[in-house]
């Protein structure tokens, strides 16, 4: 079963004027360990309707404290509530922490070099806060993009980690105002203006680890410059909770004729295994939620990994996949909001094997 669990809010900070910082105290024996840049799947009922978010922890491992930041989304109604009317002492739900953004160079002396754009630097503030820490002899440096100065989450915090570890930290902001006086800080971030960083700002043959966090194109047209200067897909993590993608993309090709009455499906969850119909064009999460089986989701769009299983049997297509890695899609894991079955066979699949 998905294991929502109770959180209570006990501090709320303003970051900028359209985010806050929500502290949460874990009931005892609830476990909310977590791994720098992982993220937690909330839920609230709005006039009725159950809402799913993800938001990214921001606090480091050390710090003693679980922290997210919520920057309010223009028609958002769980950020706006959690702008204007969240209070503390307030109880909120979440499932234990979750995600694979993070993972280390493995090399000694790494060089960590991090792309946040907006709300995309709370992950990426929880690796650099983990990573000075934890790894003495580790070097980071952070490309965040901003709109303006006033747009800058954690604007004081990073000068601080700055001020802190002098030599390990390097902070350069590109805002797309005209506050900033050099040219090359100026702008959006795209493959034109990551040459022209690698050129004279950031030397990236020293780049052990690359993370990227923010508006999709943002990612990819720093994805591709990365490659194009000597990193290996293996050397770019991504995280992505905004998408420009509908939930679902178009329909996966598949034998209309031979799945007109659908397919038969198995689902194991929570150790309990249940049987039914898929019906045609409908996905395994789909399926599942319709015979009433809490099957784990958030985003829906196939941007987070909340809704992740592993395909046992079947033949299925994943329309869309923004959070799993070739490796884990080889395994036969799959994002079951944007899986479809493509034949007539039965199709197996199971929750626990993703670890939920």
């Amino acid at each position: 079963m998905t294991q929502f669990q109770p959180l209570t809010v006990t501090q709320i900070e303003k970051t900028i004027r359209d985010a806050v910082v929500v502290t949460l105290q874990p009931v005892e024996g609830a476990a909310f360990d977590f791994t720098q840049g992982q993220y937690l799947t909330f839920r609230r009922a709005f006039d009725g309707q159950e809402l799913r978010r993800s938001y990214s922890i921001c606090a480091g491992q050390q710090d003693d404290v679980l922290q997210i930041g919520i920057k309010r989304v223009s028609g958002g109604a769980f950020s706006t509530w959690a702008n204007t009317d969240l209070a503390i002492g307030d109880t909120v739900e979440a499932m234990p922490p979750m995600g694979n953004f993070f993972a280390e160079a493995k090399c000694d002396d790494p060089h960590y070099l991090a792309f946040a754009g907006g709300s995309g630097i709370t992950p990426v503030l929880s690796i650099i806060r983990t990573g000075l820490k934890e790894e003495p002899d580790a070097q980071f440096t952070l490309v965040y993009a901003n709109r303006n100065p006033n747009t800058i989450m954690f604007r004081e915090e990073l000068e601080d980690l700055k001020n802190q570890y002098l030599g390990r930290f390097n902070l350069i902001h590109v805002l797309e105002d005209d506050s900033q006086d050099i040219d090359l800080f100026h702008g959006r971030v795209d493959g034109d203006k990551c040459a022209a960083l690698f050129k004279n700002w950031i030397d990236i043959t020293t780049v052990d680890m690359a993370f990227i966090c923010g508006p999709e194109p943002m990612m990819l047209a720093i994805s591709e410059a990365l490659e194009a200067h000597g990193l290996s897909k293996d050397q770019i993590r991504f995280e992505l909770f905004a998408s420009s993608q509908p939930g679902r993309l178009p329909e996966p090709i598949a034998d209309d004729s031979k799945m007109e009455d659908g397919v038969a499906g198995r689902v194991t969850i929570g150790g309990e295994a249940r049987s039914f119909v898929i019906p045609p064009k409908t996905s395994l999460l789909e399926a599942a939620i319709a015979n009433n089986i809490d099957a784990p989701f958030a985003c829906k769009a196939g941007v987070c990994s909340t809704c992740k299983a592993k395909v046992l049997e079947g033949d299925v297509e994943m329309v869309a996949n923004h959070a799993l890695e070739d490796y884990e899609v080889d395994a036969g894991f799959v994002l079951t909001c944007q899986c479809y079955p493509v034949s007539s066979k039965k199709v197996v699949w199971d929750y626990d094997e993703a670890g939920h």
